[in-house]
């Protein structure tokens, strides 16, 4: 896969893809604004280099309408301050207003599109919009790794349309870091693995078991695995349909020489509210009418000196219910203590770099990935449709 670098990009017209699908608040303000920062490398490069730059994205879910709420507006702002340079807003991201604009730019000059998904065509990767987008451009860059999952127009269909394309630094990087820390990674290899659902996560448990030295399970998710193991989990969140993988995954890894751990205690509610009575039990007693929201002490202490001595660490999905402060405890805890560690750490995105940048651990942690979809579709050994658009090209 060539990257920008690889590129004769001097003077040319780069149409980027760039994922700025950023959080805003009431006001349509920016709350936070990782993934912008993340690509400037990338834009300054182009820069520096006197290219003409046009910068498409998606931001929010209008399905195919237009609506204001859902306006790049706010990201050209935010850009424009980050390069300290004018970032103008086309209308549209397609047609021949959007096109003169295109036309006219001289080199330095950087231009955003408007919403890619305010046409519908964009996830549909509709041939036609994609060489619509295409004229907006001499050489494509993808630079959006949190989209790099989807086939959609501007990841997939668009380089059909140019004879030259490239990956950002951003998108590089990403690969760079998941090769090293799955592909080939430096062990023991450990890997924690959270969140609600056995089944949102089940193709990357499946393949990493090939993989890894070491497996911790927590969150809502290990429920499966402890009621599979004959535990009564009381009104805890438990895939029932799931039971009997949770069974064969345990084989595997008995079978495979990976050291599986799973929570020994936890902390139950009497309902799903921040304001719930708390109880400490081991997973053997969770009384019937309570629910498991985070993992107990003894856990943390478990899977911390489980991690000791990894060389290589990758996180994805929280213990619990971090977001209330009375189940907190488990995932912050391990947070500190993946900081602390002197291995090469590797957080998959989505509620677990919320929880790292909660904790101020941030800095602390080898790598954060900027998406949590595309991360999880290389946990589970797949290729992602953006990168091979880009190695097929």
């Amino acid at each position: 896969m060539k990257n920008i670098k690889d590129l004769d990009i001097k003077g040319k017209k780069l149409l980027i893809r760039v994922d700025f699908n950023v959080p805003l608040d009431e006001h349509g303000n920016i709350t936070e604004d990782t993934r912008i920062r993340g690509v400037l490398p990338t834009i300054n490069h182009a820069l520096d280099e006197g290219a003409k730059i046009v910068i498409c994205s998606h931001l929010g879910r209008p399905k195919g309408q237009r609506q204001e709420k859902f306006s790049m507006a706010p990201a050209a702002k935010r850009l424009s301050r980050l390069i300290d340079k004018e970032v103008k807003l086309a209308p549209d991201c397609i047609g021949a207003e959007v096109k003169a604009l295109v036309d006219a730019m001289q080199p330095g000059d950087v231009l955003m599109l408007e919403n890619l998904r305010f046409h519908k065509e964009e996830q549909e990767n509709d041939e036609e919009f994609s060489r619509k987008l295409a004229e907006m451009g001499e050489i494509y860059i993808n630079d959006a790794f949190a989209v790099a999952h989807r086939a959609h127009a501007s990841v997939v269909g668009v380089t059909k349309f140019f004879e030259q394309c490239g990956a950002g630094f951003l998108l590089q990087k990403e690969m760079d870091y998941f090769d090293r820390s799955v592909g080939n990674p430096s062990r023991p290899l450990v890997a924690i693995i959270g969140g609600a659902k056995v089944s949102s996560k089940l193709g990357a448990l499946r393949n990493l078991m090939d993989r890894v030295d070491k497996m911790l399970i927590g969150g809502a998710m290990a429920n499966t695995f402890l009621k599979a193991m004959g535990y009564e989990m009381g009104q805890s969140k438990v895939e029932d349909d799931l039971l009997d993988t949770a069974r064969e995954l345990m084989l595997k890894a008995k079978e495979q020489g990976v050291k599986l751990y799973l929570p020994v205690d936890c902390i139950v509610a009497d309902n799903f509210d921040a304001r719930a009575e708390t109880l400490r039990t081991t997973v053997q007693e969770v009384p019937k009418n309570w629910m498991i929201l985070d993992i107990g002490p003894a856990s943390t202490t478990l899977f911390t000196e489980a991690i000791e001595n990894a060389r290589t660490i990758i996180w994805n999905g929280p213990m619990g219910a971090f977001e209330m402060d009375a189940f907190s405890r488990g995932t912050m805890h391990l947070v500190h203590r993946v900081a602390a560690s002197h291995a090469l750490t590797i957080i998959g995105g989505g509620d677990t770099d919320v929880a790292v940048h909660r904790a101020g651990e941030a800095d602390n942690i080898s790598y954060m990935s900027t998406g949590g979809g595309a991360f999880l579709m290389l946990m589970e050994g797949k290729t992602l449709p953006g990168v091979a658009a880009l190695e097929n090209h």
